[in-house]
Order: structure tokens, then sequence, then C-alpha cells
């Protein structure tokens, strides 16, 4: 269901060393905290509890649960609210993942299908994003893949005597430029020449694929070019290689959800954190690109990521598929770490495969 990065003690403990009413208990105390964001009290815990126990005995196994590090007592509060590493073990131990309604896999079927239309594959992944965000209340978040189209042209055509222009189209219709530095008195022929050698073989290819068999050709001198030539079509493939339609773009809607339910000055503290840390464009990348490294919804807690571990914030995020199957980018949620995760999850999980879907046509 969910994977992290950080393996926590408490999943050591097992289940076997919290008896029925201490997982009961523990239960409740993190539901209720999901729910509104509070400590509960013994008292209110032996009213709600399935089983007849006492205000005392409650407090008792509470105390338990806060020497194993799954609870704590917030200031002077006679209440506990689950830890991080509680937080953790319910996820992984205790939750019960609740299934999409019918309503909710048609709402989000026709969603991403009214983008589809667009045929806009960031249309798709914004409104995805969006989607998430409506229906978690949360922060909805996309990455996309790394701009890698196949290729169907590419064309040199000089704007001064040191510079040129080179234009790739893909087979999906995107045109790319780039400006390229020549050598002086360099003849137009040359740059017809490698436009030729470069049509003959990238086509219906990415330039990842192709890049390394050129280059071996041209290290090996088979190709039939002249120096000045070779250099040319080594510049071409260099300028897309490293060049900008290699940077990731990171889509993030309804962060004003964020702003909701906000209990006290520490909440609205912790949302401006989180606001600096979807500002840190790059790192977020790099945290969301983790989940790409394995199939499935993956949910990350607090401190379980350097990135927000000020913020107290948990990402829920699962990868999706181009048409040939391959992981492309990642998308979900970003929030409070009292996200409904049970509802949540499920929820990344089915618009992941949705998207996926249309993407593969």
């Amino acid at each position: 269901m969910s994977s992290h990065d950080f393996p926590l003690g408490v999943n050591q403990l097992g289940l076997a060393q919290l008896n029925e009413r201490s997982r009961e208990i523990f239960r409740l105390i993190v539901e209720s905290y999901l729910a509104t964001g509070e400590p509960v009290g013994s008292r209110n815990l032996s009213r709600i509890l399935p089983m007849t126990l006492s205000p005392a005995s409650v407090r008792n196994v509470m105390s338990d649960l806060e020497q194993l590090g799954l609870v704590y007592a917030p200031h002077t509060s006679a209440g506990r609210l689950p830890t991080e590493m509680g937080l953790r073990f319910f996820v992984d131990a205790l939750m019960q993942i609740g299934d999409l309604t019918e309503n909710d896999r048609r709402a989000i079927e026709a969603q991403v299908a009214a983008s589809g239309q667009s045929k806009s594959v960031e249309a798709v992944l914004t409104e995805a994003s969006g989607l998430l965000s409506g229906l978690s209340r949360a922060a909805g978040v996309v990455l996309t893949a790394k701009a890698n189209p196949r290729l169907k042209h590419i064309e040199f055509v000089r704007l001064e005597p040191e510079r040129a222009l080179v234009i790739l189209v893909a087979e999906d219709g995107q045109v790319e430029n780039r400006v390229l530095n020549i050598p002086v008195g360099l003849p137009t022929s040359a740059l017809t020449e490698a436009a030729n050698f470069l049509n003959a073989r990238i086509r219906g290819h990415t330039i990842d694929e192709v890049k390394s068999e050129i280059q071996r050709t041209l290290t090996q001198g088979q190709a039939e070019l002249d120096a000045l030539t070779q250099r040319i079509v080594a510049e071409g493939l260099a300028s897309w290689s490293g060049g900008e339609s290699d940077e990731r773009k990171l889509i993030v809607r309804g962060q004003a959800h964020l702003l909701d339910d906000l209990k006290a000055v520490a909440d609205l503290e912790r949302v401006r954190l989180l606001f600096d840390d979807l500002e840190t464009r790059r790192e977020v990348i790099d945290l969301l690109g983790r989940a790409e490294q394995a199939e499935g919804v993956r949910v990350f807690i607090g401190s379980e990521n350097k990135l927000f571990s000020l913020s107290g914030s948990s990402t829920i995020v699962a990868p999706y598929h181009d048409a040939s199957g391959h992981i492309v980018g990642v998308l979900g949620v970003i929030g409070p770490t009292r996200l409904n995760y049970a509802r949540i999850v499920p929820m990344v999980d089915y618009t992941a495969k949705v998207v996926s879907k249309l993407l593969a046509g």
C-alpha cells in the first residue's frame, strides 16, 4: 500500500506488543487527531471505547503508548496526540484503506478526460493537480516527466555569421529552438549536411536514444562528414541533452486549502513554513523524484523527509506512466500531517492510473 525511505523503530514493535485495548485506544487517538487536530483525553476516550474501561485504566494505556513513542502530551494537556512515529505506525499497520465511491471515480475520470481533449499533456497534469487539491482539501502536486519526446525532424538555420538556430520538431508536434554558436566561415552546406545526417537517424527516437550512437559513430570516424560538420552535429545534440527541455516542471494547485481549519497560531506558522518549502522548487522536485523509484503509493510523514521537517507536512504520491509503461512523473497531495490518509491514498492511486491510461492513448 505505501512505503517510506526511513525505517522507524516503531515498526519493529509489531502489533504483538499492543493488545486489543491498546490498539483500540491508539487508533482512536489518531483518528481524533486526524478529524480535529486536538488532543484527546482519557475521559473522552473511555466514553467512546467499544469495551468498558475506566478513565484511570485508559490513562495507564496512554502512558504505555507514550513510552513506546507512539503518542505525546502537548504542553500540560492531559490529552494525547500521535507522534510522527505513531502516525507512521498507524498508516502502515492499523489503517483501513477506504475505497473510492463510484461518484469519486466518475468525477476523477470525467475531469481528467475533459482536460485530455485539449491533447496537451500539461493540461491533463494541471487538471489532475487541481482535482486532487479539491478532493483532499490540501495542495495537489504533479511532477512532470523530463521532456524527451520522440523526434521527427531537425533543421539548422543561420542567424548570424557565428550563430545558428537549431529547430527540433517532435512527433507530437512540439517545436523547440536552440541558438548554437558556429565557427566563423562555416559554409551553409555544412549546416545542410549536418541536418541530413541527423534526420536520417533520429526519426522516431528520443535524443537520449540516439545521442550515444551518433557520438560513437563520430568518435570512430565512421561518419562521412568533414570536421566542421561533425562539430555542428555534436554541438546540436549537446544543446538539447543539457538544455532547458530536460528541466522538470512542478505543478502545485490549491495552496489556499492549507489555510482551512487552522486551529492555532502554531498551525499558521507551520503552513507558512510549508509555503516556504514549496517555493524551494528544486528540493520539492528531488523529494517527489524519489517516489519514481518504486511502484504504488508512497507516504512521507513529517521529518521522514528533511524538506518538510519544520512544517510537519505529509506527502502522498504515486507515479504515473507513459504509453510504454515507463514511469514518467508523480502526482499526489501535500498537506498537514493530519491528512485523511485512508481516503487520500486510494484517491491518489486511482488518479495516477486514470492519468496513465489517458497518456497511453
